[in-house]
């Protein structure tokens, strides 16, 4: 009988060796790039910060907003970067997860911060003269603050990578694997709500900007509360006459069909007017096969309705309206079932799956 060869090895021992190289290579990027952040948060506060305070350019509000919590991040990296060199994965990253929620502030006033810096760039002459200034440094290669800016929160996300990993590659007998596990855990929960806080900022701003395009009495207040989802052009084909287009806005909870303003109108002039609201929750879906000639298509619809729309596949993407009732009530105008056709046009695929899915409102943001 073979005696087996000097390089056969247990599978136990080559998984372990594979743990400890992705652990040692894990740990060698969080030490390398956590130098390297730290590096570039002094230059921020240095060259920026410590300049706006000392010269007096930005008074304490508006520097606060601007920057928000960014010297205290700052102190918590500086405390951080010793144990990464000593070894010290463990210990150093359980401390450092007392500072985690001055990343949650600070995604908190991300928004703020954003509008802030364009507000002073475009009014203090002062202030933007500083900033070309300082952007011009070397030590900046070409990065201009509102690039920098945005520096912890990116961190975070490199955190929750980093520190996960070297957390499934510690064994549990090793002395920091509890802590790792810890800090692991408490870093993803706090990344998973800045995103959270970073969708909603950025669903607000989709708000206010699909609020700023519907005017009249019944668009008062119709975005307040919701998700966006999507909007585009749709052709409306009634039984005669020719094709008019509309807008549609896909919500969380409703669909909204708008009609566009006269461009010669004098003060309303590419703004669009509410004539439709389908609650989502009121609706029904139901498959139906083959109706238009398409793979799959399916009907939308509410039981008391009149009138329906048809989509089908165009440069448009058209909507056939049959009996139809013109209203000058919105809301009663709003009890149509739409057809589509899944597969002809972006709004049959989200409704489909927007209406048959169980997950929350605002999980559907990714279509943004």
């Amino acid at each position: 009988m073979e005696s087996p060869g000097p390089r056969a090895r247990c599978p136990v021992q080559q998984q372990r060796a594979r743990w400890e190289r992705k652990r040692a290579c894990t740990a060698r990027e969080l030490l390398e790039t956590e130098r390297r952040y730290q590096e570039q948060l002094g230059l921020v506060a240095t060259y920026f910060l410590g300049i706006l305070k000392a010269k007096g350019t930005l008074r304490p509000p508006e520097r606060q907003t601007l920057f928000g919590p960014w010297e205290l991040i700052y102190d918590a990296s500086q405390e951080l970067l010793p144990y990464l060199e000593g070894g010290y994965w463990g210990q150093g990253l359980e401390g450092f997860c007392r500072h985690l929620e001055l990343y949650t502030q600070f995604a908190a006033n991300a928004e703020r911060s954003r509008t802030t810096l364009q507000e002073q760039l475009k009014k203090n002459k002062r202030f933007r003269r500083c900033v070309q200034l300082q952007e011009g440094r070397p030590e900046f290669e070409g990065l201009q603050l509102q690039d920098l800016l945005p520096l912890p929160l990116q961190r975070l996300q490199q955190y929750e990578n980093l520190v996960v990993a070297l957390a499934e590659n510690t064994g549990p007998n090793s002395p920091d694997y509890q802590q790792l596990t810890r800090a692991a855990r408490l870093i993803s929960d706090t990344a998973q709500r800045v995103h959270t806080i970073g969708q909603k900022q950025k669903n607000d701003q989709h708000l206010q900007r699909v609020q700023a395009l519907l005017s009249g009495r019944w668009a008062k207040g119709l975005t307040s509360g919701r998700w966006f989802l999507r909007q585009g052009w749709l052709l409306v084909v009634p039984p005669t006459g020719e094709p008019r287009p509309r807008m549609f806005f896909l919500f969380s909870d409703v669909l909204v069909m708008a009609k566009p303003r006269p461009p010669l109108h004098l003060l309303k002039s590419g703004t669009f007017a509410c004539r439709a609201l389908y609650p989502m929750a009121q609706c029904q879906l139901h498959k139906v096969f083959g109706h238009s000639g398409g793979p799959c298509g399916g009907l939308l619809s509410q039981p008391e309705l009149e009138e329906s729309y048809k989509f089908q596949n165009s440069p448009y993407s058209k909507v056939r309206a049959r009996n139809t009732k013109e209203s000058s009530s919105a809301l009663n105008k709003a009890q149509n079932p739409l057809w589509f056709d899944e597969g002809y046009f972006v709004f049959a695929k989200l409704l489909l799956g927007h209406l048959t899915s169980s997950q929350e409102p605002g999980t559907q943001l990714q279509h943004n």
